[in-house]
């Protein structure tokens, strides 16, 4: 399983088949900065990972704004210019709802998580995360210099391409290090939705035009390779010693037992019967994490563009960017807060986000919230409620897995947030359509 991974990794900085084995024993310190090393690096991957992915979400309503325009202007950028009101609807639609840029932004990602298990790991690492960074550097390339929705639908898709082979790959790369990068994986991820829908939202807001600032945005996929490439060590096989009493006290494996001898290893050496098997014990925590994104993301995309105050200063893209940003600032708050709270009933959280996403339609129907300041505390607890879902659902499972299994119980359980938002998308079309032309 080591040189597995350090084909991807140390492949780069060592020859093929040079023992380590032999080399002295790294002293106290140096093992320190190899930790944090890796925990920063994996706090960059995943805020670069899912930048792109945040961005295209940010950028929905611009996009969409295009079709508006089109066929007014031979020549059209996806800039701030004010979309005329829909006198025909209080919610001011565009003619097609957001959700068509979450389904392009979710689609290819749901497809490569849910090929992922079956046969993605007999790819090198190294790789996939090159397609990965080149893909993410397209999608802000290609909707920068679109001047049509179709095209620019097809830069979000390689978004979507970027992130879900980013998340696959990330996620079952932590199998090879301490449980605690899991931590900072999912914190980075948080970062990238706060960082990336508030950078859109900081530089709009200053004048640049959009085209300018995904233009602005492609050192981050830079930074993703050099953090891949450069910052993180070679793994080495893990000491026991080294692991927090209270989560070896937590451990209880799935299935098989932990012995000293079960390393993390490549997914092709299990059995379908075994994948069958951790595949099953693992739906008490997919379970929860679908119902978690499949509300958030009905409410993101189906209801932010039709909570619409006209009696606030901010214009309607701006009110829908405001949106965007304030649930990413949940999320990361959340999905940083594992050191705090921890949390094994996530059942719980999927419930609550339900009632988010009821109270949030209630007001869409009835419109008896008088402010959007109301809105934006909401939208904040949403946001709370969707990390604390995602971290403490990987981090149980990292816990409750045996080393031998860890790799492919990561890539299967990715699945659970890209099919709830997939679902959603597809519901949040339909309703779109029937409360504009209802209203």
């Amino acid at each position: 399983a080591s040189r597995v991974v350090r084909t991807g990794i140390a492949g780069i900085k060592e020859k093929a088949g040079e023992e380590t084995d032999s080399e002295p024993q790294a002293p106290p310190l140096g093992g320190q900065n190899a930790q944090w090393k890796n925990a920063v690096g994996f706090w960059i991957l995943g805020l670069c990972n899912n930048f792109s992915y945040v961005v295209m979400l940010s950028a929905a309503h611009d996009i969409l704004k295009q079709e508006q325009t089109s066929g007014n202007q031979s020549h059209v950028e996806p800039g701030p210019t004010p979309m005329p009101h829909n006198s025909s609807s209080r919610f001011d639609c565009n003619s097609i709802s957001t959700a068509a840029v979450l389904l392009a932004d979710i689609l290819p990602t749901l497809v490569i998580k849910l090929l992922a298990p079956l046969g993605l790991h007999l790819l090198p690492y190294s790789p996939r995360v090159l397609v990965s960074g080149v893909c993410s550097a397209g999608s802000f390339i290609l909707v920068a210099f679109s001047h049509s929705v179709g095209l620019s639908l097809c830069g979000v898709v390689l978004a979507s391409i970027s992130s879900g082979l980013g998340e696959v790959t990330f996620l079952s790369l932590t199998a090879f290090y301490p449980s605690a990068v899991i931590s900072w994986w999912s914190s980075g991820t948080g970062g990238a939705g706060l960082l990336g829908s508030l950078s859109y939202l900081g530089l709009t807001q200053a004048g640049l035009s959009p085209q300018h600032t995904l233009l602005s945005m492609l050192g981050v996929p830079i930074l993703l390779l050099a953090s891949y490439f450069l910052l993180l060590t070679s793994p080495e096989p893990q000491d026991p010693g080294v692991e927090d009493e209270a989560e070896t006290a937590a451990r209880q494996p799935l299935i098989g037992t932990e012995t000293p001898e079960s390393r993390p290893g490549p997914s092709l050496y299990l059995s379908l019967q075994e994948r069958w098997t951790v595949f099953k014990g693992l739906l008490r925590y997919i379970i929860p994490l679908v119902l978690v994104y499949f509300a958030e993301y009905f409410i993101n995309q189906g209801l932010f563009e039709l909570l619409y105050f006209r009696n606030t200063s901010l214009s309607h893209a701006q009110q829908y960017r405001w949106y965007q940003m304030l649930y990413q600032a949940g999320v990361f708050v959340s999905r940083s807060s594992l050191r705090c709270c921890r949390i094994r009933l996530t059942w719980v959280l999927a419930l609550l986000q339900c009632l988010n996403l009821a109270f949030l339609l209630a007001d869409v129907c009835l419109s008896f919230l008088p402010s959007i300041y109301l809105i934006f505390i909401i939208i904040l607890y949403e946001g709370f409620l969707g990390g604390a879902a995602y971290v403490n659902t990987f981090h149980n499972i990292a816990l409750e897995t045996s080393d031998k299994h860890r790799e492919f119980a990561m890539e299967a359980a990715c699945i659970s947030d890209t099919l709830g938002i997939s679902v959603s998308g597809i519901l949040a079309l339909p309703l779109h359509d029937f409360l504009c032309h209802l209203h």
